[in-house]
């Protein structure tokens, strides 16, 4: 068990990254550690050849670290978002759906991920789980240490008390309207080394 506090906002300390690291390159993970959001970006970006089929989910952490930003400005990769942009929803709904099932790079982050080396995903729309499962050809997870804790148990507590609330407020005050816990995607293992990289950054980054 951590000595981590379960206030859901305590950065793991760098010797608990190295410990985590250690139990995901086990589950055929890719792990880089970083020092912060610069040099997160920067790993994330270097991994996204040129001409790639991109996606993000929705993410306060890509934001946070400009890679969103990036990939809305550069002409370097086709970016999903940028292209449902500008189409309509209503008479397009199954082109959009089909373009980001399956990019060749899946971008994101997780909710939680505990100290074993298990990935916890949620989300109202369900989108980003298809990807991040099997879709995407490659998927790219930035996770602020923040987001280490001992068990599934504490993960689902952090989500449900700490997350949640926090989007719900956000949508609300933005949309008028809240967000709903409709999927969870645990992930435990890739089958084979090669598919997912964990970029994990040694400060406080996202929700």
């Amino acid at each position: 068990m951590s000595s981590k506090t379960a206030d859901f906002i305590t950065p793991a300390t760098h010797a608990e990254l190295e410990a985590l690291a250690t139990r995901l390159r086990e589950r055929n993970f890719e792990v880089l550690i970083v020092a912060g959001g610069a040099e997160a970006a920067v790993a994330v970006m270097e991994r996204i050849p040129d001409g790639a089929l991109v996606h993000a989910g929705k993410s306060k952490t890509l934001e946070d670290i400009g890679v969103f930003q990036q990939l809305m400005e550069s002409d370097r990769f086709d970016f999903v978002r940028r292209r449902t942009q500008a189409m309509d929803r209503r008479t397009q709904r199954d082109e959009i759906r089909r373009l980001g099932a399956a990019p060749d790079i899946m971008l994101g982050s997780v909710q939680a991920i505990t100290e074993a080396g298990q990935l916890i995903a949620v989300s109202a729309s369900g989108s980003q789980i298809g990807p991040y499962g099997s879709g995407a050809g490659k998927l790219i997870l930035v996770v602020g240490a923040q987001k280490v804790v001992p068990d599934l148990d504490t993960a689902f507590a952090r989500i449900g008390e700490h997350v949640f609330p926090y989007e719900d407020a956000r949508l609300r005050e933005q949309l008028g309207v809240g967000t709903k816990w409709t999927r969870t995607l645990i992930i435990e293992s890739d089958y084979g080394p090669g598919r997912t990289t964990v970029i994990l950054v040694e400060e406080l980054l996202g929700v």
